[in-house]
């Protein structure tokens, strides 16, 4: 089953090789055409300061060398073109013969991005206060709403939803709504 979701996975490249991964999936998701399914490509690095001879120098050291995180909706052909990147070995969280690996969950993600400092980019959403959506993704799925509070810096809504004939508000990104026209 084809996600249309972009969700994080782990790949596994040769060591030392990760950097030119990520120049070489970033070339082939323009030249294939596949910005709307590979986003960002993120080698885990941290910076590291050594003084010598006086002079301080700034050396990026690989967080977990030997992987590379990408951004991207999983389907049969994004998934091809990730596998067969010169220098990727193979996805983490794959049980082999072509089948499909396991994304990162959300916490991780976060928690990993914000050790390295990136900042999370968030979906822009075509809704305010007072329209109603239809909730896509999660606990909440496939339930209508109507957008109470919307922080565009977070990338997060405060929505009303019916529940058991009971009002409750609900916490969602802006990846989990779309809006009803």
């Amino acid at each position: 089953m084809e996600s249309t979701q972009k969700q994080w996975y782990v790949i596994h490249t040769y060591s030392g090789y990760e950097n030119k991964v990520k120049t070489n999936l970033d070339s082939r998701k323009e030249s294939m055409g596949m910005e709307d399914y590979i986003f960002q490509v993120v080698v885990p690095e941290t910076e590291e300061h050594e003084v010598k001879d006086g002079v301080d120098k700034v050396k990026m050291d690989k967080t977990f060398p030997g992987y590379v995180l990408v951004e991207m909706v999983m389907t049969d052909k994004a998934w091809y073109i990730v596998r067969n990147t010169p220098g990727v070995t193979g996805f983490i969280g794959s049980h082999g013969q072509g089948s499909k690996p396991t994304p990162l969950l959300p916490d991780e993600v976060d928690y990993i991005l914000s050790q390295l400092g990136v900042e999370k980019k968030h979906q822009d959403l075509d809704a305010e206060v007072g329209d109603t959506i239809t909730i896509i993704d999660g606990a909440f799925a496939n339930l209508t709403g109507k957008i109470v509070e919307k922080d565009e810096e977070k990338g997060k809504l405060k929505v009303d939803i019916d529940m058991f004939g009971r009002e409750t508000t609900a916490e969602l990104d802006f990846n989990q709504v779309k809006p009803i026209r």
